[in-house]
């Protein structure tokens, strides 16, 4: 169909799929999206979809959304059909929206219904956390060490007790809503209990504060959208049908990652009888720990009767040693892991080297540029040693790509600066960007102007979102926006002789006439299709180059909101921008600059990430950080758990002894099943199977070199991470058996 992309014999395997279920089981760096993308748009050029049909594509982050969206666009053009017809692209979540708006009745919400952030409902979550812990102070000290002291108590009790309540919470309540349980409905059952279990009272009081607190807001949180969109499809058969009309074919990318709600939503879409492709690596499921996310769904789907099993193995992403290690790494896993319970964590794979011939060929072997560092540093002599050896590569290879990944934020934030002190160019995308919400910000304040060019608020909200991209001062032009609201908007705008300028202003006359200038072009072009608004705009602010690729991405996504929507205005494309500026971005299908960026634009620079948000991306040389027992543990005798902290009693982990009383709880077996400390020992080994995918995707992230080291943590009682000490001995022997 296309000169873009030419299929290996496993993808043409996948590209034969013509109807049914099909289950495709890939590795790193075999290009499923580009397959899957590939799929979507030969089913789309067929010409076997009616007008009113499309190709259901859902993936998991929004930045796979744009993606997508790109990709399925660039091959449909191709073969000579308009983009963005035939096929629609979402996260779970913005599928869920798309379900409620439609038929907000079956959902049992409003017409204007609002949904929540992540930041407002983490505001309200902590605010019901914190005032439950100062009420319950004393409660913590049925789970304390009894050795602690009266002094350590009461700082526990002040500092640590209302962060550990709110984790609590916060799982117990993801938890309820994934098995569709309300928050009267689990206070009833706390209620009927003969004896207290005071983890399911927090839970269930927590809930209860926390839904009081969206129901005055009349909102939903992400997690309420997907289990009303849920109930709007079992509410109403005949809407389900027109919607299985609508999407007679689903394709589902990372569903490694898929959760129990997202799989019965797609199933019912789906139907008995459907066409549905699911797409995704067991071993890089790494999203699962205290969520409703499980590889399971995944890998059940593959073994169903009606499922035809398909395999993408071919990798050109690494040299031929890296894909060694990773393969000996499952290997080892599955067949010498000292805690047996483990040897399921890794799904038996292998990663194969790409066909000869292949447009993209498996970079040039050499099994030197692999450094598996047997140092027990110190966590500052670790930081120290990598940067000193990224500040020697970099001056060898500032044509190449490069980047450390941690286990987590934290150790994220010191390589930064250890970074900035060295002086070494970086980019760190170790958190959201404060950067995107800005920029959206300011061109929703904008918009929201010329959507109500009547009212003085929105003038002033604009004249401090221009004076910002100036000075890039939150506060400057309060005085200047306060003085513009007590006139009326169009005597500024639309003068007609001097007496119409806002007195008391003369000293600011020349930032106003600059500002007035602005405002009459922006009139004049809000004919314009969104996108080109935007961009005018973008030329007319004072930004910097990534600020004006950021405004370059929002434009693109609202051209594909207005092409969805054309009957929308201004104010509508306002609140979009207002989503992404509060957030919100799972309704935009639009991704951050960190998560977006590809990193090949980025020669020469140290990219910061922590192994998580590197999945999906990949670099010439990549650096993995504090790979030790306590980052990542294997359920053994001497390692540590973040979930266990230090002044809790008998190592018990809270979260997961609160998920497993709810789940007893949930099944009417609470009172005579629940065992103390039997979650906290399972707990360990989900945890300890989740970082051992985590490393395997750490791995897979080089093409080229790799440097592995580990720390002895902040006590000096950290050792190597068992799955590395077993690299290490493998690759000791690899390369004495070489030499």
């Amino acid at each position: 169909m296309s000169s873009l992309f030419r299929a290996r014999p496993k993808q043409e395997e996948v590209l034969a799929y013509r109807a049914g279920k099909m289950g495709v089981a890939a590795v790193p760096g075999s290009g499923k999206t580009t397959t899957l993308a590939y799929l979507a748009a030969q089913i789309v050029a067929a010409g076997g979809l009616g007008e009113d049909q499309e190709v259901l594509i859902v993936t998991l982050v929004n930045s796979a959304v744009e993606n997508f969206a790109v990709r399925v666009a660039e091959f449909v053009q191709a073969a000579g059909l308009l983009p963005q017809v035939g096929y629609r692209v979402r996260t779970l979540h913005g599928l869920a929206h798309d379900i409620v708006r439609e038929r907000p009745d079956l959902a049992g919400v409003s017409e204007g219904f609002e949904i929540v952030d992540e930041l407002a409902a983490e505001r309200i979550l902590r605010s019901a956390s914190e005032s439950w812990a100062r009420r319950h102070a004393e409660l913590a000290r049925l789970y304390l060490r009894e050795e602690l002291s009266a002094r350590d108590v009461q700082r526990v009790q002040r500092r640590n007790w209302p962060n550990l309540v709110h984790s609590i919470g916060h799982a117990l309540i993801r938890q309820a809503k994934d098995a569709r349980i309300s928050a009267p409905e689990l206070e009833s059952k706390v209620a009927a209990l003969q004896r207290p279990f005071p983890l399911m009272q927090l839970g269930a009081e927590i809930y209860r504060a926390y839904e009081g607190a969206l129901a005055l807001r009349g909102a939903l949180d992400f997690d309420d959208l997907i289990q009303r969109a849920l109930t709007a499809l079992q509410a109403d058969e005949g809407f389900l049908k027109r919607l299985r009309h609508r999407w007679p074919y689903i394709l589902e990318d990372e569903a490694q990652d898929s959760s129990r709600l997202q799989e019965e939503i797609l199933r019912l879409l789906a139907g008995d009888d459907g066409n549905w492709v699911r797409v995704g690596d067991p071993n890089q499921a790494i999203f699962e720990t205290f969520t409703t996310a499980s590889p399971t769904y995944l890998r059940s789907f593959l073994r169903e009767a009606d499922v035809t099993a398909r395999s993408l193995p071919n990798s050109g992403r690494s040299t031929h040693s890296i894909m060694r290690l990773a393969n000996y790494l499952v290997e080892w896993a599955r067949r010498q892991h000292p805690v047996y319970a483990l040897r399921e964590a890794l799904a038996e794979s292998t990663i194969e080297p790409v066909p000869e011939g292949d447009p993209q060929p498996n970079p040039a072997d050499d099994p030197g540029a692999i450094h598996l560092v047997d140092l027990p540093f110190t966590p500052e002599e670790e930081l120290a040693a990598v940067a000193d050896s990224l500040r020697r590569w970099l001056a060898e290879n500032p044509d190449k790509t490069v980047a450390a990944l941690v286990p987590r934020n934290e150790r994220g934030f010191a390589l930064v600066e250890r970074l900035k002190r060295a002086r070494i160019p970086h980019r760190e995308i170790l958190k959201s960007s404060q950067e995107t919400r800005q920029i959206a910000q300011v061109f929703a304040d904008v918009l929201r102007h010329l959507a109500e060019p009547s009212f003085p608020q929105p003038l002033g909200a604009a004249l401090k979102a221009w004076l910002w991209s100036q000075s890039r001062s939150a506060d400057d032009g309060e005085g200047l926006a306060k003085a513009l609201r007590r006139i009326r908007p169009e005597r500024f705008i639309w003068p007609v002789s001097e007496d119409d300028w806002p007195t008391g202003l003369e000293q600011a006359n020349e930032k106003l006439r600059t500002f007035q200038a602005l405002l009459q072009e922006w009139h004049h072009a809000v004919l314009l299709p969104i996108d080109q608004l935007l961009l005018t705009m973008a030329q007319d602010l004072t930004l910097e180059a990534d600020e004006l690729a950021l405004a370059y991405k929002m434009s693109v996504a609202l051209r594909r909101i207005q092409a969805s929507n054309p009957t929308w205005g201004l104010k509508h494309f306002a609140a979009e921008l207002e989503a992404i500026a509060k957030n919100q971005r799972r309704f935009l299908g639009f991704s951050d600059l960190e998560t977006a960026f590809d990193p090949d634009e980025h020669p020469g620079e140290v990219v910061v990430s922590t192994v998580h948000k590197a999945k999906g991306l990949e670099w010439d040389r990549v650096y993995l950080l504090s790979v030790n027992n306590y980052d990542y543990p294997s359920a053994e005798e001497g390692d540590a758990y973040i979930a266990e902290p230090w002044f809790l009693r008998e190592g018990l982990n809270l979260q997961a002894e609160a998920l497993a009383q709810f789940e007893l709880l949930s099944n009417g077996y609470l009172e005579e099943g629940y065992m103390e400390g039997r979650a906290s020992e399972q707990a360990r080994i989900d945890y300890a199977a989740e970082r051992l995918r985590l490393l395997y995707v750490g791995i897979t992230r080089a093409r080229s070199e790799l440097v592995i080291t580990y720390n002895t943590g902040r006590r000096g009682d950290m050792r190597t991470a068992t799955p590395l000490q077993a690299l290490m001995d493998y690759w000791r022997e690899e390369s004495d058996g070489a030499s």
